[in-house]
């Protein structure tokens, strides 16, 4: 991520799951249709006969239709130049049934109607917006059915005109793979916390309780001993409660009998308890979401944003802001700590690229923003209907 100068004191990374986010070199792409541009008359080398040209020619058309990625090439106005073999597979189309219409075809919403609004601001401007990131977002088939792909694009500028490249992955089964590693690690993680509560507190429990026989027993006698066992009841007591916190981070009951409202209103509250820190929940009005699935999904974020704040940020106050706007529920977590650093990558912590995956899962986005007095927000929203 770039590092902000001082006149602009915000920094701001963003994910989304149908912008994304992961900035790579631009790749050098080779302009080329099923029937390739030919190179101008006055731009070759000199020395460099027909044969030579089209022998060259011959030899990028060739890597084209061999790649084993989507390669997809289009002009300022949008329209399709060339759509190689993988490209074919990819979204069944022929070739012939795309070149020459509007790249847009194989899109999805909202993207399908804004992209040529893009292309032109980019024209317009020069502020590129997707050139030389990559990203996850969503494409079409020919047969209407959208599917996740990673999709990176660099620009080619000729003597005369510009062309941009589409490098396209269908990421279908790796997405398949995520959400099911996603549903077994929240198995794992409930499982884990009913045998905490189930088990460790239980056997804590009756600990406690041969504690304080121990204590009484051993009043008549010696009340130094007696204390001392007094004492180790209450420690036993103490480590029950933390065991409880944790089977209830672990296991959040509250999400599914009250839902997420409630589950945040408990997260806030056992933060506090067992960090020590000023944890606020913030809601002024009820919020109720139905889909389960995705609002354990953001809890698990909110979570996680929790305890970088606290691991990583130090931070001593924190809030957690919930909104419905009708459209997307939103949750803002506020904290004062020391921020993320400047040489910030996406690419680092398990956690983030986690949270990331996560909110893929729901089709929501997150923003990552560092506050003008110090301290990080992290923003996360999801469309309430999907």
């Amino acid at each position: 991520m770039a590092r902000p100068s001082p006149a602009r004191p915000l920094a701001r990374v963003v994910f989304d799951s149908a912008i994304g986010i992961g900035i790579r070199p631009q790749i050098s792409d080779i302009p080329a249709r099923n029937g390739m541009p030919q190179q101008p008359p006055e731009t070759r080398p000199a020395g460099h006969s027909d044969s030579a040209v089209r022998d060259q020619e011959e030899r990028l058309r060739a890597i084209l239709e061999t790649a084993v990625e989507s390669i997809i090439t289009i002009d300022e106005r949008g329209t399709i130049e060339s759509f190689n073999r993988a490209s074919e597979k990819t979204f069944g189309y022929q070739a012939a049934e795309v070149i020459g219409k509007n790249v847009n075809m194989l899109m999805s919403t909202p993207h399908r109607e804004q992209h040529d609004g893009y292309l032109d601001n980019y024209k317009r401007t020069g502020q590129a917006r997707i050139i030389g990131i990559e990203r996850e977002t969503q494409a079409r088939k020919k047969d209407g059915t959208l599917f996740p792909i990673d999709l990176s694009v660099s620009e080619v500028k000729l003597s005369d005109r510009r062309l941009f490249t589409g490098f396209i992955r269908d990421i279908t089964e790796r997405k398949r793979l995520e959400k099911e590693i996603l549903e077994i690690s929240e198995r794992e993680q409930r499982r884990i916390g009913q045998d905490l509560h189930d088990g460790l507190c239980q056997h804590l429990a009756g600990i406690e309780m041969l504690s304080q026989v121990l204590a009484q027993k051993l009043a008549p006698k010696s009340k130094d001993a007696s204390a001392r066992a007094t004492d180790i009841a209450k420690a036993v007591r103490e480590a029950i409660g933390q065991t409880r916190l944790l089977a209830r981070g672990l296991s959040p009951v509250t999400l599914e009998s009250e839902g997420l409202m409630s589950a945040l209103v408990e997260l806030a509250v056992n933060t506090g308890k067992m960090f020590g820190v000023h944890c606020h929940f913030d809601c002024p009005e009820m919020v109720k979401f139905d889909d389960h699935a995705s609002a354990t999904h953001l809890f698990r974020i909110a979570q996680e944003a929790v305890s970088n704040a606290i691991k990583h940020g130090k931070a001593k106050n924190i809030s957690l802001h919930l909104r419905d706007d009708g459209s997307h529920l939103r949750l803002r977590v506020v904290d004062d700590g020391i921020g993320f650093p400047e040489n910030f990558s996406t690419a680092s912590g398990m956690g983030l690229r986690i949270m990331q995956s996560r909110i893929n899962m729901v089709g929501g986005t997150l923003t990552i923003e560092r506050q003008p007095a110090g301290g990080t927000a992290v923003i996360f929203a999801t469309p309430k209907n999907r």
